[in-house]
């Protein structure tokens, strides 16, 4: 039993001490990148996290959540939906490649070997880290646990800095403070849990640290990983897996595109609504085709790819 234990407690060691070795300025390894994202068989940036193409991040603003939740779903992703946050810009969409940040409850030792190690590489405050990283096109996605009272890490001098890196808002887990200095910043297109006028890590209040970047985090129910594919709007957000991101995008779509088909055929009194509420008939599925060709330059989708749905349609 005792040689049981120390194998036990051995191994928990060792796991612990290969995370540090990957995680070294906290942030993820390339190597580690890789093996959490098998799936995806695209571009990468240089660290190894997946990059969707900005094409596919443009086409995902018109996506809702009901579409990409029902592709994700039936592809086994049932827990990739957080809803019951406050916003900033609320009317906008915000879609880019997530970045994400993980941090803890403050613990002294903790804390201070991780930040001697930041001062050693030339870097001050661990909240500044992951900021330093984005890129356009990123989102900034921290798991702050929840923290009210003396958790903001983001500020207006914070938001402004990841809006000019990023071009993007956030999705924070967590409080923020100079929330009409953030208002202000007219693309910051943001979702948080509340708003405190405090400060994280008050004097004698240490109360958070920096665990990891780019390491998969939590937010709310959701599992993220660095690279997925961030779709905030409607008071909710959606994380998309990179390798599912191409098959929201044409899903939603083609959802669009029959939408349109059958509320113009329902107008024009040529099917009633319970045809096109139900299952199409091969009739039907015909005159959908035929309607995509003649009007292919006045769909609000991309001809390339209304051309490539005709191309692989089996009907």
């Amino acid at each position: 039993m005792k040689n049981w234990i120390t194998i036990k407690a051995f191994c928990a060691i060792s796991f612990f001490l290969l995370v540090i070795i990957q995680t070294e300025g906290q942030q993820i390894s390339k190597e580690e990148m890789l093996f959490l994202t098998p799936e995806w068989n695209g571009e990468r940036f240089d660290d190894g996290r997946p990059k969707v193409s900005d094409s596919l991040i443009e086409r995902m603003k018109a996506v809702t959540h009901e579409e990409a939740w029902a592709v994700l779903k039936n592809e086994g992703y049932k827990y990739q939906y957080a809803e019951g946050w406050e916003t900033i810009h609320p009317d906008s969409v915000l879609v880019g490649r997530a970045l994400t940040a993980t941090f803890m409850p403050g613990r002294p030792d903790i804390h201070e070997a991780i930040d001697k190690r930041g001062k050693a590489e030339g870097k001050r405050g661990q909240n500044s880290w992951p900021v330093a990283l984005l890129v356009p096109g990123d989102v900034y996605v921290a798991d702050q646990f929840g923290l009210h009272n003396g958790g903001p890490t983001i500020g207006d001098n914070v938001g402004n800095a990841i809006y000019s890196k990023s071009g993007n808002g956030i999705v924070y887990d967590g409080a923020i403070r100079d929330i009409n200095g953030l208002k202000a910043i007219g693309g910051f297109v943001s979702y948080f849990s509340s708003y405190h006028p405090s400060h994280h890590n008050q004097s004698g209040d240490l109360n958070t640290m920096l665990i990891g970047i780019n390491t998969p985090t939590k937010i709310r129910q959701v599992t993220v990983m660095a690279g997925d594919v961030v779709l905030g709007r409607d008071g909710a957000v959606t994380f998309i897996p990179p390798h599912l991101a191409e098959k929201v995008v044409v899903t939603s779509e083609v959802v669009r595109l029959r939408d349109m088909f059958g509320h113009s055929r329902i107008k024009a009194g040529i099917y009633t609504a319970g045809q096109i509420d139900t299952r199409w008939s091969p009739e039907i599925e015909k005159d959908f085709s035929k309607w995509l060709s003649n009007h292919i330059d006045e769909l609000p989708i991309p001809k390339e790819q209304i051309r490539e749905i005709l191309e692989n349609r089996t009907w």
